[in-house]
């Protein structure tokens, strides 16, 4: 995908498969932002991990037990988390889903890491 692209059509978007049962797609971006869809089975895990952007994720479908600073809650289909920078976080799928992730400023590794 390239950056500034206008419409992101989902069928034309690859999936990439970061293996224990997650997959992502990458949508719109630039420099300052970035989406990304991720598909969730059940029982994957988000393993806990911190970075310097800020995160707003929206819970397309599914449920999962979300952890944001050692508060643990679980989060269905139509919730919805923030992450400050630096603060760690990690989610288990308790049911299949998708989560809606959205950066700022973009995920450059996301572009650079060479998954199978």
């Amino acid at each position: 995908m390239l950056t500034g692209e206008l419409f992101q059509i989902e069928n034309a978007i690859p999936w990439e498969n970061l293996g224990n049962g997650i997959q992502r797609q990458l949508y719109g971006y630039d420099n300052k932002i970035m989406m990304v869809k991720v598909k969730f089975e059940k029982n994957a895990v988000g393993q806990l991990h911190q970075h310097f952007h800020s995160q707003v994720t929206y819970v397309e479908s599914g449920v999962f037990e979300m952890t944001i600073n050692n508060e643990k809650k679980l989060i269905k289909s139509g919730d919805g988390y923030y992450v400050a920078p630096n603060i760690v976080h990690g989610v288990i799928c308790l049911e299949p889903g998708m989560l809606i992730d959205v950066f700022s400023p973009m995920r450059e590794d996301f572009l650079t890491t060479d998954y199978d």
